[in-house]
């Protein structure tokens, strides 16, 4: 009973989230004394593909010829890799595309947002469910079974082995074409980020934004916004966090002049710790949050960077 995993790339490199797979996977491995091995795709430098094995992978097979937003194509892939009974995925947006289709064709199980190994005696897996405001118990009643492992939940554990790389020239083509891709560049990806700085409509405009983006500098954070921020045009729609935007799940979540409705909560309550800055003391948010500060952002976040300034010096 092998293990096989979806090393997602970005442009010829790892993040966090393949990492975190990588090491889930291993740990699943040694618990029935099996092996991991991945799949990747595209155009990677051997320097970057022999990290795999810094986390357990044994074996890294890598199409280079066939693009990571080929979704059909990719699932197509992963159909020829029958002698192996556990596909562990990450819960990016490809990853989602990917993992439904996979499932269909080979017959699985599948569960999303795992938060837990996978009980090979029991077949059960824990997973969030409801908004991620409560756990579930999963029972596996398939030979085959794939798991998204729901991010920031497993963290990194190093596990270096000797990695052989093994480079396919495979083509295929997908039904969907893919014309243009807009892509953010030059800022920490929110699905990565240990550190989100978000703010709402208490910030009263895009021009008092430097602020946001001042604190996560100082911090090294993603920044990101409410929905009626992204609404109204004050920031891209990529950084709107919350039930109908990008869920998010850092290690600290710092919420700026936004109220906390029921909708953002979902996208972010799987923070391991938030801490909340308003200057209404019955705001919703402060029930959710493990500190909170009663205040005008614009008296408490200049403070804050100046404190965290004369910290780090």
């Amino acid at each position: 009973m092998s293990v096989l995993v979806y090393a997602e790339n970005w442009e010829g490199k790892f993040r966090k989230s393949t990492f975190e797979v990588v090491s889930y996977a291993s740990q699943l491995a040694k618990s029935i004394n099996s092996e991991v091995h991945a799949i990747t795709f595209g155009n990677i430098l051997e320097e970057e593909l022999i990290k795999i094995g810094d986390y357990g992978a044994v074996k890294v097979y890598n199409y280079n010829k066939i693009n990571k937003s080929n979704n059909q194509a990719i699932a197509k892939i992963f159909t020829e890799y029958q002698n192996f009974s556990v596909f562990i995925f990450s819960n990016s947006f490809a990853s989602r595309s990917i993992t439904p289709i996979l499932s269909i064709k080979i017959g699985s199980s599948y569960v999303s947002n795992v938060v837990s190994l996978l009980d090979f005696n029991n077949k059960t897996v824990r997973k969030q469910s409801f908004s991620s405001k409560a756990f579930e118990l999963v029972k596996i009643n398939t030979e085959k079974v794939i798991l998204s492992i729901s991010s920031n939940a497993f963290g990194l554990i190093e596990n270096k082995v000797n990695c052989n790389i093994e480079l396919l020239d495979t083509e295929l083509i997908g039904n969907l074409n893919i014309e243009s891709q807009e892509k953010s560049r030059g800022k920490i990806s929110l699905s990565e980020a240990d550190i989100i700085v978000s703010a709402g409509r208490g910030m009263k405009g895009p021009e008092n934004w430097h602020l946001i983006e001042s604190l996560a500098s100082e911090i090294g954070a993603a920044t990101a916004c409410s929905k009626p921020v992204s609404d109204s045009g004050w920031r891209p729609h990529s950084e709107h966090v919350g039930q109908t935007g990008k869920a998010v799940s850092p290690n600290l979540y710092i919420a700026i002049g936004i109220s906390g409705a029921i909708q953002h909560l979902a996208g972010v309550n799987s923070s391991k710790v938030m801490v909340v800055i308003n200057t209404d003391p019955d705001a919703p948010f402060f029930k959710a949050a493990d500190y909170g500060i009663i205040g005008d952002a614009f008296e408490v976040v200049p403070k804050l960077i100046e404190a965290i300034k004369n910290f780090k010096n």
